[in-house]
């Protein structure tokens, strides 16, 4: 039986391969992954790993790898329409019907597929021809050598207009069938069919399950309309739900099982071509904005997929615009990051004149999709009177309201009012002319951090005052070692570190840590400093210093350090709860109020407050 490549993809969405794996395997968390014994082979050290974000396992004892369907063919022996059964059970998903007319037009698409593959290797030879030497010496001038070749299926069209149609014709093809899948057009007017690529560099555009779908070419006479061509519309290719090189940027991600690396969407081909050479998992669409679909394929294999654009106005309006596409889509490990290429240079530019390590040190200068959301807005108008500021704020406030998800929504106003803020802190004059350019425009870049001005220095000087210490110890402890948060992940979502002034460092933090980035101290306070936390963390830092937590100790051993930590922001979440509930029955005193419960929790609040200041909390048993 076949299955529809969409019930597949939505199955294997539904389930987290973790959960399905580890019914059989034991599995411990490690970072962003799971890891446990071989199910393959006998070994004693850990070397199996399983990536929920990737959708993936990797054995390195025996080199396996795969994902939930081919783990119960592995280890359990199924074939594959019964492991796809057993999942679709268990994903509350209805199997496909046994439809003979489904059946027939697979079959049919396979018979395509089986021409695309043979239309590619013409091209290729092509390629290798006397016919193709304009495409060699263009290929020479973009320095891809001819050993990259074969890897990206290149090839050449020659300027015949039934080269192609000859060629297949003659191994068996129908000219209809051609015609349906986009390589030979039919003239309107009547007349025999003839090639739709000709005189032309070749792409092989390639789907999800790595089957050539269509084609991609690129004009060798530099007065030909169309710079770049793709195949049109087919039973095989549909533009919007695909990227070309995802097989391979799969391939370049699970080549390293442990690597961090989020999947890159450039512009164009080369591009592709060029970042793939580097090591990097890149994609492009189809010559056009992102799509929904293709935004879930990017999803699935990355959290925060890079969207990277030249950074001059063309490539800053494309970045404006797959905002605007992604912004009801995004939530909570559903992002974009955003490198904004400077020089107007593209990727495949930087690859020719400074190498690949200046190339993939471009793609790790990336800024948030808060930050260029600000930024398209901030840059819409002047704001140089108060009216345009208040119209910036009602745009802010408007594109947060786009977001579905209601939690990252109002996740975002706090953001985005905060960036608002630090752009006008005060509105002295000095101020206004540092924020803008001639004109009343805002000037690019990150905006001023709170403690930039004198304003902001002082409003720090007296945040430091008040944060609660133990709060910032925890705070800061998770910083230092951001590990420690995972098993309070939805606890400090909803009730931070216990002080509402650190709220939002606590939400950035959570966001990281649930959109699977492993993000050392080091990188942790480089990415805070670059989101604006800056000056935040190290009054954090200064707070913290007066608590006398244990777990800050430079001594302390890093097991204990955890339990410690742990202690301690159970007893703060504890305290929270007692003030909620104090609170609530004091607001319904006058229904039914118990002075008693009232008594016994107002003194057990009380002395966990007390333990909590004089550090009884760390005696052994204590705050647990």
């Amino acid at each position: 039986m076949r299955f529809d490549d969409r019930f597949l993809d939505e199955l294997k969405a539904r389930l987290r391969p973790s959960d399905v794996i580890g019914r059989s395997v034991k599995l411990k968390k490690q970072g962003r992954e799971w890891v446990g014994l071989s199910p393959f082979s006998k070994e004693k050290s850990p070397s199996f790993f399983v990536n929920d974000d990737k959708g993936f396992f990797h054995d390195f004892s025996s080199g396996k790898h795969g994902d939930v369907i081919s783990f119960l063919q592995e280890t359990e022996r199924l074939s594959f329409p019964e492991a796809v059964a057993r999942l679709a059970a268990e994903a509350g998903m209805q199997m496909p019907a046994e439809d003979p007319q489904a059946a027939e037009r697979e079959a049919k698409k396979q018979g395509l597929a089986d021409w695309m593959d043979l239309a590619q290797k013409w091209f290729a030879a092509n390629l290798r021809r006397s016919v193709g030497k304009a495409a060699r010496e263009y290929l020479d001038r973009r320095g891809l050598p001819e050993d990259q070749w074969e890897r990206f299926g290149l090839g050449y069209a020659p300027n015949d207009r039934e080269g192609l149609k000859a060629a297949l014709v003659q191994r068996g093809a129908k000219p209809g069938d051609l015609v349906e899948m986009g390589m030979l057009i039919s003239p309107e007017g009547g007349g025999s069919p003839y090639d739709r690529f000709r005189d032309r560099l070749m792409f092989p555009i390639l789907d999800a399950r790595g089957r050539i779908v269509s084609f991609g070419g690129r004009a060798m006479n530099p007065d030909d309309r169309a710079k770049y061509l793709n195949g049109p519309e087919s039973p095989l290719f549909h533009k919007g739900a695909t990227l070309y090189g995802l097989p391979e940027a799969r391939r370049i991600l699970g080549a390293e099982s442990k690597s961090t690396q989020a999947i890159i969407v450039v512009e164009g081909y080369m591009d592709v071509i060029a970042c793939q050479r580097a090591g990097l998992p890149a994609v492009a669409p189809m010559g056009t904005a992102l799509t929904e679909e293709q935004m879930a394929l990017l999803w699935r294999v990355s959290s925060e997929p890079v969207l990277c654009f030249d950074g001059d106005g063309a490539g800053q309006r494309a970045a404006y615009r797959a905002i605007e596409r992604a912004l009801p889509l995004l939530k909570s490990g559903r992002s974009f990051r955003f490198a904004l290429l400077e020089g107007g240079q593209d990727p495949d530019d930087i690859l020719r004149d400074k190498g690949a390590p200046a190339l993939r040190q471009a793609m790790q200068e990336t800024r948030v999709f808060a930050e260029v959301l600000f930024r398209r807005e901030a840059e819409a108008e002047p704001l140089d009177t108060p009216e345009r500021r208040a119209g910036l704020k009602g745009r802010l406030r408007e594109a947060a309201n786009a977001i579905q998800d209601k939690d990252l929504a109002e996740q975002y106003r706090r953001d985005l009012f905060d960036r608002f803020d630090a752009l006008f802190p005060g509105r002295s004059a000095p101020q206004q002319r540092a924020s803008q350019q001639p004109g009343g425009r805002w000037r690019p870049g990150p905006p001023p951090k709170l403690g930039q001005t004198a304003e902001g220095a002082s409003a720090m000087q007296a945040l430091s005052r008040a944060i609660e210490p133990m709060a910032a110890a925890l705070a800061h402890g998770a910083i230092e070692d951001p590990e420690r948060m995972d098993d309070h992940l939805e606890a400090i979502a909803s009730h931070g570190f216990g002080d509402p002034s650190l709220d939002g460092l606590a939400q950035e933090l959570v966001r990281l840590r649930f959109g699977g980035q492993t993000l050392d101290s080091a990188a942790l306070r480089r990415h805070l400093a670059s989101s604006g936390h800056d000056a935040l963390v190290r009054e954090v830092e200064k707070a913290a210093a007066k608590s006398g937590a244990p777990f800050l100790a430079a001594s302390a051993p890093l097991a204990e350090a955890r339990v410690r930590w742990s202690q301690g922001f159970d007893a703060l979440t504890r305290v929270a709860g007692l003030d909620a509930a104090l609170a609530s029955a004091k607001s319904g005193a006058e229904h039914a109020f118990d002075a008693s419960a009232f008594s016994r929790l107002k003194a057990e609040r009380d002395a966990l407050r007390r333990a909590i200041k004089t550090g009884t909390i760390w005696d052994d048993g204590a705050g647990s």
